[in-house]
């Protein structure tokens, strides 16, 4: 064990992570990284085929980017956003605004997707009531879905291994069912069927109750922390209809797949959505620095605008809400995308992943192996025709992930699910590279599921 290892254990408490399993095991200390690479103190090499937890974008030490932090750090390192204006948080409100969807007109910054939520369902509800509508404060949201760790932001999810803890401190909200054509119980037969019920079941509440609603909120296109879940074509646009059509607000977390995970710079560009509010952070940053934001429309903004004695004011915020590096990080990873012609270059890309997991899809113990654009989720299921999952205490996931170092790849697990989420400047050859491991990982732990070598793999972020 080295020193940092030593310190880690001795004082560190790790998020989302069973810390009993995390001291019981050797753990890696990175040192430093580069492209999509990321080195241990020891010198070796893993690729990073989860971009540091989906945040990295370009990579790790861009060049652009870490000068551009550096030209601003010789400036000023923060200056509050309370009273004051800087710089670069300006100049990114300006480029995001222009970059998401039409009518976004007004960005709210804070520090990460859950702040990001957090304010969006505040300033929901705080709309309704200077809108003249009190009365309108409830929310709906999918079943099995994560938009972070704040309480407001678990108020509207409902993955039940993570929020199950905190439901006294939670604000009830209406679940519509999870849009998962793979998990679903409903007796449909096609994705055209259970698209359609979806959105039958979503009006039929809302012709009764969208009165007393003041917005839904979904994470377009894939729910990515419940495990790579992905919706059916057609489906944010059919919600973003009725929310219309019934006068309710729609929220859409892009926190996770904005920023070019999908294949378009956003989720909501497959379907042309535009929404009332849009959540970002992960990427906004390219992996860099905290950062979140919140956009909005003018007819949002508007209703808080009022003298000092209306007490219209949106009273939230942060002490680092708009920081000068986090914003200049931002600044220069957009210019990237522009420069680079990010998204043009995703397809081929995109298809690497795509040869990939139609192979794997056919391994014995892979129930579903899905994609979406430049994500991804490996389903395992012990057995994968009647999809009965394996002993959720065998790890088998994680244990997938955990032998794949020795072959130099980080990669992580929700459960049994197996997440890929590289770099977008990943090389075609680099992803082949990465799923190559990935896949000979998985062959080497099924081999010892069929010799019923199936002691309990070692997984200290087990949820």
């Amino acid at each position: 064990m080295n020193k940092w290892e030593e310190l880690d254990k001795k004082y560190i408490w790790h998020p989302f992570t069973q810390m009993k399993g995390w001291l019981e095991n050797s753990q890696l200390v990175i040192d430093h990284g580069e492209g999509v690479k990321l080195y241990d103190t020891d010198g070796k090499e893993y690729l990073d085929a989860i971009s540091s937890l989906w945040v990295n974008i370009h990579g790790h030490r861009r060049k652009e980017i870490n000068e551009a932090i550096i030209a601003e750090l010789n400036k000023v390192e923060h200056s509050t956003l309370l009273g004051l204006i800087n710089e670069p948080s300006a100049e990114l409100a300006e480029k995001l605004v222009e970059v998401t969807p039409e009518g976004l007109n007004k960005v709210f910054y804070s520090d990460d997707g859950s702040t990001a939520v957090e304010a969006a369902i505040k300033i929901a509800f705080q709309y309704w009531n200077y809108a003249g509508h009190p009365e309108k404060k409830d929310f709906i949201n999918l079943g099995d879905s994560y938009h972070g760790d704040t309480v407001g932001a678990v108020s509207v999810g409902n993955v039940e291994v993570f929020h199950k803890a905190y439901k006294p401190l939670l604000f009830s909200t209406h679940r519509v069912s999870c849009p998962s054509f793979y998990h679903t119980k409903m007796d449909v037969k096609s994705e055209q069927e259970f698209l359609k019920a979806l959105l039958q079941e979503l009006e039929e509440y809302l012709k009764e109750h969208a009165s007393h609603t003041a917005a839904m909120i979904i994470e377009p296109l894939c729910q990515c922390a419940a495990g790579m879940l992905m919706q059916p074509k057609g489906y944010i646009k059919g919600v973003r209809n009725l929310t219309k059509k019934y006068n309710v607000l729609l929220i859409v977390d892009e926190v996770a797949v904005g920023f070019g995970r999908t294949g378009l710079m956003y989720a909501c560009n497959h379907e042309n959505v535009l929404p009332d509010m849009m959540c970002l952070s992960k990427g906004i940053s390219a992996g860099y620095l905290p950062l979140g934001a919140t956009l909005v429309t003018d007819e949002i903004y508007n209703a808080f605008l009022g003298e000092p004695t209306e007490y219209k004011t949106f009273y939230h915020g942060h002490s680092y809400t708009g920081n000068n590096l986090a914003c200049a990080a931002g600044l220069a990873s957009l210019r990237i995308f522009k420069d680079d012609d990010v998204i043009a270059g995703l397809p081929p890309k995109m298809e690497m992943i795509r040869q990939h997991f139609e192979r794997i899809n056919a391994m014995e113990f892979v129930g579903d192996a899905r994609q979406c654009g430049m994500l991804g989720g490996i389903e395992l299921m012990r057995d994968k025709a009647n999809k009965v999952p394996f002993d959720p205490g065998l790890l088998m996931a994680g244990g997938i992930c955990q032998n794949a170092r020795k072959y130099g790849l980080i990669i992580r697990n929700i459960g049994d699910v197996i997440v890929f989420m590289p770099p977008l400047c990943s090389t075609p050859a680099e992803i082949d590279e990465m799923l190559s491991r990935l896949t000979k990982s998985m062959e080497e732990i099924f081999d010892r599921v069929r010799n019923r070598n199936m002691d309990a793999f070692s997984d200290p972020c087990a949820f």
